[in-house]
C-alpha cells in the first residue's frame, strides 16, 4: 500500500512525517537556518525524509509522493518558492532539489494552506464541505478550503487574510499597509496591546503575573489574568476579540465557509474566545441571523496540521 510524506518547514526547524492510513508515522524534526542555501536546505530535508521512512517502518519504494509546506508566496504549479522574505528566496524550485534528490515525484503548498487542508480532512473541518481556517502566531496565516479544493490564487498568491485592512489609516503592517487584520489580532499584537494596558493601569494583576517585567508576557498572559477576575485583561481580550471578529466577518462575507478553525496557541483557549467571537460574527456578518450560519471551531491536530496537510496534498496530486 503507498504511503505519502508530508514536511512542514518552519524558520528554525522542519517537521516530516509518512501518512499511511489517516495517520502519522516517524514525527521527526530536523534544524533550518536562514544562513543556508536552498540547496544545503534541499539536502537537510532529504536526510529527514529518509529518518522518518526508517522510522516509520516503510520502505522509500512505498512512498509514492512527498509534499512541502512552506512559508512564503508559492507558485504550486511549479513547485516554486517565489518569496519568501525571512530566508531571502526567490524563485527557489525547491519541489524539483527535492525530486531529483529522492527520485520520487514532490510538490509544495504555502504552510498556512497546508495547514488548513489538514484539518479540512484529518481535524476539525472533516464534518465541513468549506471552511476558512485562521491561525493566530507571530502573523496571521490563513486557508481556504472549498469542496475539498485549497483556494490558492493567481501563482499562488492569494487567501492572504491577514493582510486585509480591518483599521483605515491604522498602525504600519510588516506588509508595508496600514490597518492590517494581522497587526491588530495577530499573538504579537495581543502580547503589545496587553504591554499597553499594563502601563495605563499598574494594579493590574497581569504584573504579578508576568513578574513584573513586560518581557515575559505572552499570549497566555492575559487569560490568566482573566481568570483572576483582573478588570484590565479583560478590557484587553474583549478589545482583542472586536478586533479578530472584525477580520473573521470579512472573510465570511467574502468566502461563507461553514466553518471557521481557529489556529495557533491562542485557540487553546477554546470557548473562552470561541464563544464571543461567535456572538459578534453571528451579529455582523451580511444578513445577520437571517443568512447562512457559520461555525467558529477551534483546531485538533495541533502542530501537526501542516504536515497532514502536505502528505495529503501530495497523495492527491499522485493520484491525479
Amino acid at each position: 500500500m503507498s504511503c505519502y510524506v508530508g514536511i512542514d518547514i518552519g524558520g528554525m526547524s522542519a517537521k516530516c512525517a509518512v501518512l499511511r492510513d489517516e495517520q502519522l508515522y516517524g514525527v521527526s524534526r530536523c534544524k533550518t537556518e536562514r544562513d543556508c542555501s536552498a540547496e544545503e536546505t534541499a539536502e537537510r530535508l532529504v536526510m529527514l525524509v529518509k529518518e522518518v521512512v526508517q522510522k516509520s517502518g516503510v520502505t522509500m519504494q512505498e512512498v509514492a509522493a512527498v509534499g512541502i509546506g512552506s512559508p512564503g508566496i508559492i507558485d504550486s504549479a511549479k513547485g516554486v518558492v517565489v518569496s519568501w522574505t525571512n530566508y531571502n528566496w526567490q524563485n527557489v524550485p525547491l519541489g524539483e532539489l527535492i525530486k531529483n534528490k529522492l527520485k520520487k515525484p514532490c510538490c509544495i503548498l504555502n504552510d498556512a494552506n497546508a495547514a488548513a487542508l489538514g484539518e479540512y480532512e484529518y481535524g476539525a473541518g472533516k464534518q465541513y464541505h468549506s471552511a476558512v481556517m485562521i491561525t493566530i502566531g507571530t502573523g496571521i496565516g490563513s486557508g481556504i478550503v472549498f469542496d475539498g479544493k485549497i483556494f490558492e490564487g493567481n501563482q499562488g498568491a492569494g487567501g492572504e487574510l491577514g493582510h486585509e485592512v480591518i483599521k483605515f489609516g491604522g498602525e504600519k503592517c510588516t506588509c508595508g499597509r496600514r490597518g492590517c487584520f494581522e497587526r491588530y489580532a495577530s499573538a504579537r499584537a495581543l502580547i503589545h496591546q496587553t504591554q499597553k494596558a499594563m502601563i495605563i493601569h499598574p494594579e493590574s494583576e497581569l504584573w504579578r503575573i508576568c513578574n513584573g517585567n513586560t518581557e515575559n508576557i505572552n499570549g497566555k498572559t492575559v487569560f490568566d489574568g482573566l481568570r483572576l477576575g483582573d478588570r484590565t485583561a479583560k478590557s484587553v481580550l474583549d478589545r482583542y476579540i472586536k478586533y479578530l471578529a472584525a477580520g473573521i466577518t470579512n472573510a465570511v462575507n467574502a468566502f461563507r465557509p461553514e466553518a471557521v478553525i481557529l489556529g495557533g496557541g491562542i485557540s487553546a483557549e477554546g470557548e473562552t474566545i470561541t464563544k464571543p467571537l461567535q456572538e459578534i460574527v453571528n451579529r455582523e456578518k451580511m444578513g445577520g441571523s437571517f443568512s447562512a450560519s457559520v461555525q467558529i471551531v477551534t483546531a485538533t491536530l495541533g502542530n501537526d496540521a501542516g504536515i497532514y496537510g502536505a502528505a495529503e496534498y501530495a497523495r492527491r496530486k499522485a493520484e491525479c
